[in-house]
C-alpha cells in the first residue's frame, strides 16, 4: 500500500509538472518573437446604468420619433396637414439638423458617477467619478447625451445589441491590435501597438455565441491601409496602456451600414493575458462624424424602437461637446468611453517588404 501511495504521488506530481509545462509551452507559442495579436469581439459605449435607471435618469428616458411626432402634430386638433408638412419635414430634420430650440425637453444623464477616463488631467464640475471612487475627473460627455436614450442602453437596447452583432458578423469592421516588442504580459515598459483591419471571421465555440482565442486573421494591408496605425505603450501589472494623437477605426453600425470613425487623443487601457484583452477605449469623437454615422445606419423606423430622436441628439451633442473648438470657439468633439473585449489571434501579414511599403504609402486623412 505504501508503494502504491508513493507511485500515486509521483504520478500526480508528474501530471502537474506536465500540465505546467504545457501551459508554459502554450504561452511561448502564443507570443512569437515578442509579438501577440488580438481581435475585437465586443464594443459598447460605456454607460453607467443602475438597475431601474432612476439614479442616472430620474425624469425617465427620452421620447423618440413617434412620441415627438404626436406632440408636434396632434391628430385631434382639427388641423389638416400635408405629408410635406409632417413626415417629410421631420425626416428633413434628421438629414439637415439645426440648433434652433425644440419644444421638447431633452433628458441628459444625471449624477456624478460615470465610466471612462480622465482625459484632460483635471477634475471639473461636469466630470464623473468611477463607481468605486478610484478615479475622479472622468470625461465622458457622450454618456450625458445617450445615457437616457433607451436604444443605447444594455442589454435590451436595439443599438446596444445590433451594433455589436453586426460588428461581429461583418469583416469590414474586423479590428485587430498587434503588440510587438513584448518581453512580458505582466510588466513591460516599452511595447508597440499596431492597429489593422482584419479579413476573416471570428473563431467561435460550438454554440456560435462565444469567441475563442486562437485562429488566424489576415491583416488587410491593401484596402485597409488607412487603418494601420502604430502607438507606443507599456504594460504595468498586466494592464496595457496606450495613448496616441489619433485613431481611425472601421465601424459597422446597426443594420449593415459600414462607416469609419475618427478618434482624437485615443487611449487604450486593457487588462491582458495570453488569451484575452479587456478594458476600455476612450478619447474624443467628432460630433458631426458621430451624428452622420448614426443617421446613415439607423432609419427613423428603427430609431423608434428605442426612443432615439436624431434631431434632439444633434442639439445635445453640440451643447455638451467639450473639446477641439473651431475658430469661433464652438467645440467640435465630445469625450467618450467604450467597453471593449478582444481575444487572442495569430495575425498573418503579406510579405514583409510589401507590408512595409504599403504601410508607408497609406493615404493621409482628408
Amino acid at each position: 500500500m505504501k508503494h502504491a501511495a508513493k507511485i500515486g504521488a509521483l504520478f500526480a506530481a508528474m501530471t502537474v509538472g506536465f500540465a505546467g509545462a504545457a501551459v508554459a509551452d502554450e504561452s511561448a507559442n502564443v507570443i512569437r518573437n515578442g509579438t501577440i495579436g488580438y481581435v475585437l469581439t465586443d464594443y459598447h459605449w460605456a454607460l453607467y446604468q443602475t438597475k431601474d435607471g432612476k439614479a442616472e435618469c430620474p425624469q425617465g428616458f427620452n421620447d423618440g420619433p413617434r412620441e415627438q411626432f404626436k406632440i408636434l402634430f396632434p391628430a385631434d386638433d382639427g388641423k389638416k396637414r400635408t405629408l410635406l408638412e409632417t413626415q417629410l419635414a421631420r425626416e428633413s430634420q434628421i438629414w439637415h439638423p439645426d440648433l434652433k430650440p425644440e419644444i421638447f425637453t431633452f433628458k441628459e444623464a444625471q449624477g456624478k458617477t460615470g465610466l471612462g477616463m480622465n482625459l484632460d488631467g483635471k477634475v471639473g464640475p461636469n466630470d464623473f467619478t468611477s463607481p468605486d471612487g478610484s478615479e475622479k475627473g472622468i470625461d465622458n460627455q457622450l454618456y450625458r447625451v445617450i445615457g437616457c436614450v433607451a436604444n443605447y442602453r444594455g442589454p435590451d437596447g436595439t443599438l446596444y445589441h445590433f451594433n455589436n452583432k453586426f460588428m461581429q458578423q461583418h469583416e469590414y469592421a474586423r479590428v485587430l491590435i498587434e503588440l510587438t516588442g513584448v518581453d512580458s504580459l505582466v510588466n513591460d515598459n516599452d511595447v508597440t501597438l499596431t492597429t489593422y483591419r482584419g479579413r476573416d471571421g471570428l473563431l467561435t465555440d460550438a454554440t456560435g455565441n462565444s469567441f475563442m482565442p486562437g485562429g488566424t486573421q489576415r491583416a488587410d494591408h491593401k484596402w485597409g491601409k488607412e487603418f494601420i496605425s502604430r502607438f507606443k505603450g507599456k504594460i504595468v501589472d498586466g494592464v496595457l496602456t496606450v495613448q496616441a494623437a489619433e485613431y481611425h477605426q472601421p465601424t459597422t453600425w446597426a443594420f449593415e451600414d459600414v462607416t469609419d470613425q475618427w478618434f482624437k487623443d485615443p487611449r487604450f487601457q486593457l487588462k491582458i493575458n495570453q488569451d484575452r484583452a479587456e478594458g476600455m477605449l476612450a478619447g474624443y469623437v467628432d460630433i458631426e462624424n458621430f451624428y452622420l454615422q448614426m443617421a446613415r445606419a439607423v432609419s427613423t423606423h428603427h430609431q423608434s424602437y428605442g426612443q432615439q430622436s436624431s434631431p434632439s441628439i444633434y442639439r445635445a451633442l453640440h451643447k455638451l461637446a467639450d473639446a477641439y473648438p473651431d475658430k469661433d470657439g464652438h467645440n467640435t468633439a465630445i469625450s467618450f468611453a467604450a467597453d471593449v473585449k478582444f481575444v487572442q489571434t495569430f495575425i498573418e501579414h503579406p510579405a514583409v517588404e510589401t507590408a512595409a511599403k504599403e504601410a508607408d504609402t497609406r493615404p493621409a486623412r482628408h
